[in-house]
């Protein structure tokens, strides 16, 4: 049977596959990516570069036949990318420079078919806008630490969805993953929706 692997550590991209009825495998790239090639990029570019990388990482590390999905995302706001904080003082300063404003959350995806040696890669971009934060929400919202570890330093499924009255473009793009391009993707292999989710 082909297996069907999540190239990712992303609890948020494991979840949305397994609510859409699909049982991934996780293997995880460890690719760095902090490195200057990939900071030399624009952030659009950045994410495609990483996924596109962390798939063939996994694809190197496995036999058999599979379907690998990679992903990466970014925030983009005035032009630069906004990764994950890393650190509170980080986490803070980003949130009070995006409060009130709105910015582009690009998430670049790999899709690799080992047997048919096909793939797939393409960028869904998803502008999210913010309320105006008050610093005391701001600093409630750190102190959970959830935007540490995530792009941007925001989640919309989690502790920061109070603040993000709204989306233009694809909700589960934001979340980690997007769906409907995967879907889409998965036809262009030559898939239906119900042969993928018997994948795995």
């Amino acid at each position: 049977m082909t297996r069907l692997i999540l190239a990712s550590a992303s609890t948020s991209r494991r979840r949305l596959l397994e609510s859409a009825g699909l049982k991934p495998e996780i293997m995880v790239s460890h690719v760095d990516e902090e490195t200057d090639f990939f900071n030399a990029m624009s952030p659009a570019d950045m994410v495609i570069a990483l996924a596109i990388t962390k798939a063939h990482t996994v694809r190197e590390q496995i036999s058999g036949d599979a379907v690998i999905i990679a992903c990466d995302s970014t925030f983009e706001f005035d032009g630069v990318s906004l990764g994950k904080p890393g650190t509170a003082d980080v986490a803070t300063e980003r949130a009070s420079r995006v409060r009130g404003n709105s910015g582009l959350l690009h998430t670049g995806h790999c899709i690799i078919d080992t047997s048919k040696d096909r793939e797939i890669s393409d960028r869904v971009t998803t502008k999210v806008t913010f309320s105006d934060m008050t610093d005391l929400e701001i600093a409630d919202y750190v102190s959970t630490g959830e935007p540490l570890h995530v792009a941007g330093g925001f989640t919309l499924d989690g502790f920061s969805s109070p603040f993000i009255p709204s989306i233009e473009g694809d909700y589960t793009n934001v979340v980690g993953i997007s769906m409907p391009f995967l879907r889409a993707a998965m036809t262009e292999l030559g898939y239906t929706w119900p042969q993928v989710k018997e994948l795995g």
